[in-house]
């Protein structure tokens, strides 16, 4: 039986019990796992192809969460719409595996161990119809989003870059005025940007709306470039390539001999779409 609070018309899931530790638990040895699988893989071509295959799965069980949300007997007018961070964090982890284009890439990366792992570490989970499916949906979702952007650089050694970070800046300003938009007319709060959520929150120590926007822009263009800066380092740029045509990612270079520091002996595959490395030099 999960653990409920009540809470308004709904039952939440307590922050820091037992069902937020297990899944937690759960989600960090994924993670691990995850990682030490695709480093270990032989076949790069092989560890790709699954995870494409892992990119369509999570892509279909995303629309049709979302599309369960708007259905008439669930549809909540500040919950179902389609205009939380977390909603655009689920599509550009499908699209991340799928493809992998540089954008969604270096998105992906801060999005997903930032704004993401607020979700994790501080969940507002509210139960409102099936108690144990919007668990599992919501861990699920979250904890993809996690493992995805670290399979993906300790995997298989995609580096962000400051081009990459000057994107996700412009990325979270657009989303987050097409949902402070939103909320003007709906009187909703998607995006945490017209209000914070209804259980606790690292926003709580940043101050009270809307003087607390400004101290997390502040920590998003610090902390973000503090997660851009080991990657760009000179030592690093010489053992990566550009990833994309555009430059927002690189990836690790086959070393002398086929190998990768990331995926062992055979050479990171040579390729030429928006998402994919270059030939090694």
């Amino acid at each position: 039986m999960l653990q409920l609070v009540e809470q308004g018309e709904a039952w939440r899931m307590p922050q820091y019990g037992l069902e937020h530790g297990a899944a937690a638990a759960v989600i960090a040895a994924v993670l691990v796992a995850s990682v030490i699988l695709v480093r270990r893989c032989e076949d790069v071509h092989a560890a790709e192809r699954w995870l494409r295959r892992c990119g369509w799965v999570l892509l279909t069980v995303s629309v049709a969460w979302t599309l369960w949300g708007l259905l008439p007997m669930n549809f909540l007018l500040h919950e179902s719409l389609p205009f939380h961070f977390s909603d655009a964090i689920r599509l550009l982890t499908a699209i991340s595996l799928i493809a992998r284009p540089g954008w969604a890439v270096a998105v992906l990366y801060y999005w997903g161990f930032t704004l993401n792992l607020q979700s994790v570490l501080t969940p507002d989970l509210n139960y409102r119809q099936v108690e144990h499916l919007e668990y599992l949906m919501y861990w699920l979702l979250h904890g993809a989003a996690l493992i995805v952007p670290a399979v993906l650089v300790w995997g298989l050694g995609y580096r962000p870059t400051w081009r990459g970070y000057a994107l996700t800046l412009a990325a979270t300003g657009l989303w987050g005025g097409v949902a402070m938009v939103v909320n003007s007319r709906l009187g909703t709060t998607y995006s945490y940007v017209s209000g914070g959520p209804e259980g606790s929150s690292l926003l709580d120590v940043l101050g009270p709306w809307p003087l607390y926007l400004v101290s997390v822009a502040g920590l998003m263009v610090l902390g973000w470039g503090l997660m851009t800066w080991p990657w760009e380092t000179p030592r690093q740029r010489e053992n990566t390539a550009r990833a994309d045509r555009f430059g927002f990612t690189r990836r690790i270079q086959a070393r002398s001999g086929g190998e990768t520091p990331t995926t062992g002996p055979h050479r990171a595959p040579a390729q030429h779409s928006s998402g994919s490395a270059e030939p090694a030099a």
